[in-house]
């Protein structure tokens, strides 16, 4: 069984020496946030991660979860770990105290999650669509809808589900066909089928609640004519409890390359009993709270499984020998010791250090942007949470598929066969590129709306610039601090670039993938200069002289590839769009 320690001392860095978590807590209602109170909070984490979850993820795998006659079970083990998380009040700690929730901040949920999902992936999928139905109806339901669910998704007792896509739309929820037909009563009847819907049928739960897109009669073509409705599976009673079986029903469970422990469903909504949330034909912008929480707990799914593959390829290597090292007489050494195989465990390590402590800094801005005093700072920081939620998403994935094949490569053959895990990581994680809108679509959000249209760009080019100046004139920091300045004027001219070409859709849409990318990388850079910079002052033990070592392993080896992606972007269009090229 492949192994997982929560790593709490990497988690304590990011949050108290990188981004000063104790400062963090003076915004309004973190005030009882004591570092004892979160570093109890993370070991109870760490507990039910690796305690609970890990023992079911690769029985998981193989039992999956089966349906008969429209009954989703899911495999051995889920239906106690789903109660001990539920009593451990897991699912509402960031939810509001008015719904029964903790009020934790987002940088505590988002290690939270991460240990989950290291754990057992297939099982973080239910509450985290919880918390995202949640947070949809606690903002945009009406005050009698919000009295009724969100206390229930809060504390775990009942459970979410997104509805968007179906067959013949994908991403293009423009094309959806489902309709909402009112009724006498103030609700609606919903008929249509979704389908890839994560968690839409199972046996978790009393209830589950679909957020589901549809059209009312008449409404606009295209993505104007949306809706947004609350179909539960069993209608409430007078008391709040479920009632009768609405007309909702599971037509089947897809068979899938990974995540076997968690049911991706088909779903069919037979004159189902809805009600609208928010304004009729504005359901996206509805539906966003739900996605916007979702892209970001979808990168730290890819966050999660990046550091569980490092976990056991940098475990394997310390124990397999295969091979004589450099300068080495011995028969055969421990493959940790050969060039090939540090390689590819730097480049896992780095790639899941920093993409923590990006992910952390998006979840510090979006607490400022919730519950800081001054309406000015809760702007910037909304507008800088907006600019990195689809990087999160598109790179922590992206790099959650990348150091899960690596993982697979330090384990050579070993790797490839079943009986060892590595390959249920590239197996499950791989759908995360695809989950909330795929990475390309990302990217084209990111590009065209946030930087070209909305020029966000300087919510982070600005004060890291700033910073990285200051650092680039010590002589300990200039090799780490000029070349992550260099990259963020690669970023800029790449940016100028585009906005001269941008009245041709199609040179956006051919530079957006190796812009986000460009941008991660770059921000890295510069997460990766502060590190260093923290851990120089700290003194010099085990943990500080590993994190130098990474920043310089990052700086020289990881952020040149900031060159070649500008130097793609700059070649334009023309290679891609090119006619002859694919026929």
């Amino acid at each position: 069984m492949p192994v997982y320690a929560a790593p709490l001392r990497e988690h304590l860095f990011c949050l108290y020496d990188l981004l000063g978590f104790d400062a963090h807590c003076a915004l309004p209602g973190f005030g009882d946030m004591s570092r004892d109170v979160v570093e109890a909070v993370l070991e109870q984490s760490s507990r039910f991660a690796t305690q609970t979850l890990l023992p079911l993820n690769r029985p998981a795998d193989e039992q999956g979860c089966r349906m008969a006659e429209g009954v989703v079970t899911t495999p051995e083990g889920f239906k106690s770990a789903y109660r001990e998380l539920v009593e451990g009040g897991w699912p509402a700690l960031t939810c509001a105290a008015a719904h029964g929730g903790q009020g934790f901040p987002h940088m505590i949920n988002i290690l939270f999650e991460e240990m989950m999902n290291a754990a057992c992936l297939s099982f973080g999928l239910f509450p985290g669509l919880g918390r995202g139905a949640y947070v949809a109806i606690a903002r945009h339901g009406s005050p009698e809808q919000v009295a009724l669910y969100a206390p229930r998704l809060a504390s775990g007792v009942w459970a979410g589900s997104m509805c968007l896509t179906e067959a013949q739309a994908g991403t293009d929820l423009g094309l959806l066909r489902t309709q909402a037909v009112p009724q006498r009563d103030g609700s609606y009847a919903i008929t249509g089928t979704k389908t890839f819907i994560s968690c839409g049928e199972h046996d978790l739960t009393a209830n589950i609640v679909y957020l589901v897109l549809a059209r009312l009669p008449g409404a606009p073509v295209g993505t104007r004519g949306i809706s947004l409705f609350l179909v539960p599976k069993f209608i409430p009673d007078s008391l709040g409890n479920p009632g009768p079986r609405n007309g909702v029903s599971c037509g089947a469970i897809e068979r899938k390359m990974g995540l076997h422990g968690s049911p991706t469903c088909v779903m069919n909504f037979d004159s189902a009993t809805g009600w609208l949330i928010g304004e009729a034909h504005k359901g996206l912008a509805a539906m966003f709270s739900m996605m916007n929480a979702e892209r970001i707990a979808v990168g730290i799914q890819g966050l999660a499984i990046a550091e569980a593959s490092y976990q056991n390829a940098l475990t394997y290597a310390h124990v397999r020998h295969q091979g004589r090292a450099p300068r080495s007489e011995a028969v055969a050494d421990p493959i940790i010791r050969h060039p090939d195989v540090r390689r590819m465990l730097m480049t896992q390590r780095v790639l899941v250090e920093g993409g923590r402590a990006l992910a952390l800094w998006t979840a510090q801005a979006l607490d400022v942007s919730e519950r800081h005093a001054d309406p000015q700072v809760r702007q910037q920081a909304d507008e800088f949470t907006a600019l990195m939620t689809p990087v999160v998403k598109a790179f922590l994935t992206d790099i959650g598929s990348e150091c899960a094949s690596l993982g697979v490569q330090v384990w050579g053959g070993h790797g490839y066969m079943r009986d060892n895990g590595m390959e249920q990581f590239v197996r499950d994680v791989r759908v995360t590129q695809i989950y909330e809108g795929t990475n390309g679509v990302q990217a084209l959000d990111f590009l065209g709306r946030k930087v070209l249209q909305l020029g966000l760009l300087d919510r982070f080019t600005v004060p890291a610039a700033a910073e990285l100046a200051v650092a680039s004139r010590d002589d300990r920091l200039r090799h780490l601090a000029g070349p992550a300045l260099s990259a963020i004027d690669l970023l800029k001219e790449s940016t100028s670039l585009l906005r001269v070409r941008v009245s041709d859709p199609a040179e956006v849409g051919s530079a957006a993938s190796e812009y986000l990318r460009l941008f991660a990388l770059t921000a890295l850079g510069y997460l990766w200069t502060r590190m260093a910079s923290i851990a120089m002052a700290a003194g010099d033990d085990a943990f500080t002289s590993a994190k130098l070592a990474g920043a310089e392993f990052y700086i020289t080896r990881i952020l040149p590839q900031t060159a070649a992606l500008h130097a793609a972007i700059a070649a334009g269009a023309g290679p891609v769009m090119n006619p002859a090229a694919l026929h």
